[in-house]
């Protein structure tokens, strides 16, 4: 509430602290709308609500600072005590207490290690919540028909991936989703294609892939966000970003790392040779199984010295006994199935006599008749009404007063009655004449 007072000839103006720190605010928000501070973070908090709080501080003097929920889950680089960091924001007074603060709407590491700083950061969070565990990496398959595939759709990358497929084993079933790979928006399209093949039951395994590059480059496969979406795809995750020396966040999190784009290729498909060497290597170790196990069943027959007649009848009751079972189960089956047919020859009877199409067809042919009977009656009852209303219908005609008035007959009103006399209709009245065209006033004259 403004006052205005006089004291020694001058005007004088009160404010309320209300008021005063309005008017404050307005003009730091007109001035520091967007604005970069650099500093040292203490204090720093983490509130129940999600919202950080801290100081920004130098040598010289400090200011507090908030960074909503909203805004810190975004942030790449998480506020912590001693760091140097670059704040971009706004200004702002908080009522409650008339303070400065700074609304923070990112935040930044110093220096040239600010990403490898941030990296180092989201790798250790990650690590501690359990996605690098190797409990949790799943098993490539061993000959995986369909193969999803995110990178960009042109360059070498895809080009040397399709290449050795090609080579290795041809005839699979690769699905490409186009992705940016570098720039402003390419870790939510990484993201997405990641998705899309985990959740359309489709592929059997996917590759995340691209070429090499500096920090910055690779900067979109260390975003949280492809971090998570790979942590949850239950299809196994081939990581193959870079060069052989370059690591991501995605590296850590995938199921596989491949050193290159063409390793991601080589690990995803066997050589049709290995496979052959395999099959070969299986088979010659199922040989020697065989004759080993032969060989143990022939030292254990000469061991025990059984007699071979003895054998021979011992083997002949044993093969007798699997005959006369053999005969009393085919009985058995002959006569459940007998028994069975009686039972669905019955249920067909049965089925037969309840025929609905049979019950609807007598129902129509019984709508039919109940339908001609109806139509019969109708024609009956009206032919005898019209035969009784016609020697009514000429009586009526005849007794009607519009017959009496064609013959030159006419009816007089007075006041809504009809005049019977002349007292009904006294002289100098108006009355109303109802011929049988029309009607017609009149006046009494005598």
């Amino acid at each position: 509430m403004e006052q205005t007072s006089f004291s020694l000839g001058r005007q004088r103006r009160s404010y309320t602290v209300s008021e005063l720190t309005a008017e404050m605010r307005a003009m730091l928000a007109g001035e520091f709308t967007d604005i970069f501070v650099a500093g040292e973070i203490s204090g720093m908090k983490l509130a129940t609500s999600g919202h950080y709080y801290f100081t920004l501080k130098d040598s010289q003097s400090q200011l507090r600072c908030v960074c909503y929920k909203m805004t810190a889950r975004y942030l790449r680089f998480k506020p912590q005590d001693g760091a140097a960091v670059i704040v971009r924001g706004r200004v702002d007074l908080y009522d409650a207490r008339g303070e400065l603060q700074l609304i923070v709407d990112s935040l930044e590491p110093q220096g040239l290690g600010a990403l490898q700083a941030a990296f180092e950061q989201l790798k250790q969070r990650l690590a501690m919540e359990g996605l690098f565990d190797a409990a949790r990496k799943k098993p490539l398959p061993a000959l995986p028909e369909r193969i999803g595939i995110v990178t960009s759709p042109t360059g070498a990358v895809i080009r040397d991936i399709l290449n050795v497929l090609e080579r290795r084993c041809p005839g699979r079933h690769i699905r490409i989703f186009p992705a940016q790979v570098q720039g402003e928006g390419a870790a939510e399209q990484i993201a997405e294609g990641i998705g899309y093949f985990a959740t359309s039951d489709w592929a059997e395994v996917i590759i995340v892939a691209r070429g090499g590059g500096s920090l910055e480059d690779l900067w979109a496969f260390n975003e949280e966000i492809v971090a998570r979406v790979i942590a949850a795809s239950e299809v196994p995750v081939i990581s193959a970003v870079g060069h052989e020396t370059d690591f991501t966040i995605a590296d850590f999190v995938a199921d596989v790392r491949a050193a290159t784009p063409s390793a991601a290729a080589e690990l995803v498909i066997a050589t049709r040779q290995s496979l052959v060497d395999g099959v070969r290597a299986a088979e010659q170790k199922l040989r020697q199984i065989a004759r080993l196990t032969l060989l143990l069943a022939s030292r254990q027959l000469r061991e025990v010295a059984v007699d071979e007649p003895r054998l021979r009848n011992m083997i002949g009751r044993h093969t007798q006994r699997i005959d006369e079972l053999d005969y009393r189960l085919r009985d058995a089956i002959r006569a459940a199935l007998a028994q069975r047919t009686r039972g669905l020859d019955a249920a067909a009877a049965r089925l037969a006599r309840r025929d609905v199409r049979l019950r609807f067809a007598e129902a129509r042919r019984k709508a039919g008749v109940l339908d001609q009977t109806l139509r019969q009656l109708e024609q009956l009852y009206l032919r005898d009404a019209k035969a009784a209303l016609s020697p009514l219908a000429t009586k009526l005609e005849q007794l009607s007063p519009l017959t009496i008035l064609a013959r030159g007959y006419a009816i007089v009103e007075h006041k809504g009655k009809i005049v019977k006399s002349p007292t009904d209709a006294p002289v100098d009245s108006m009355v109303r004449v109802r011929v049988a065209k029309g009607d017609l006033t009149a006046k009494v004259v005598a």
